[in-house]
């Protein structure tokens, strides 16, 4: 008996660690509004948001009809991440989330989605296409109302296959917000926009 009720405490208290650690899913609302925050703000009124639903599966919670496409932050990683990026990177962006999905490493993303785009299967804009990030920490970030303060805007270009020599840019940054080519030559070639962080 005594085996029995210790036995029933262990699943018990097992239950109630597995509920708690399983993510918060905010409210559709939430979610869009705090995707939205990475976007320009002429674009946001009608970009595409992707975000979760209850069971934290990645789903359209808005649709779009302009060339932008934003997504919701991962409940799953810590802090507050959202990002918005030009149509033309879908290919590219939904076959990374794809692999993911199927359990790949980040290599074995990297050097699939690379063969990929080197075969044609894998459509890549075919002109500069930007992704914006806004990040934050989690005390800053109103789950309320979707608002971040003192969020972080970065900024990435893509430019497959663009090299120094093409764009007159340096392959590393010589100071804080200035433009640098990142993965020159390949498939992921972008300028990358990183800002000085304020204290």
């Amino acid at each position: 008996m005594k085996c029995f009720l210790i036995l029933c405490f262990i699943a018990i208290s097992l239950n109630l660690n597995a509920q708690e650690q399983k993510p918060e899913i905010l409210s559709p609302e939430i979610q869009i509004e705090t995707a939205l925050l990475a976007a320009p703000e002429e674009y946001r009124g009608e970009a595409l948001v992707y975000g979760y639903d209850d069971q934290g599966n990645l789903m359209v919670l808005r649709e779009g009809t302009n060339n932008m496409i934003c997504l919701a932050d991962d409940p799953n990683k810590e802090g507050v991440q959202v990002a918005c990026y030009d149509k033309k990177l879908e290919p590219f962006m939904a076959r990374g989330r794809a692999l993911i999905a199927e359990g790949r490493s980040e290599e074995e993303k990297r050097n699939i989605r690379e063969q990929e785009a080197e075969s044609g299967e894998l459509q890549m804009p075919d002109a500069p296409s930007t992704l914006y990030v806004f990040s934050g920490k989690d005390e800053n970030y109103d789950k309320s109302t979707g608002e971040l303060k003192d969020g972080f805007l970065r900024y990435v270009i893509h430019i497959p296959n663009a090299t120094p020599e093409s764009t007159g840019l340096p392959a590393s940054p010589d100071f804080p917000g200035m433009p640098w080519l990142m993965d020159p030559g390949t498939h992921r070639a972008h300028i990358m926009i990183t800002p000085e962080r304020k204290n």
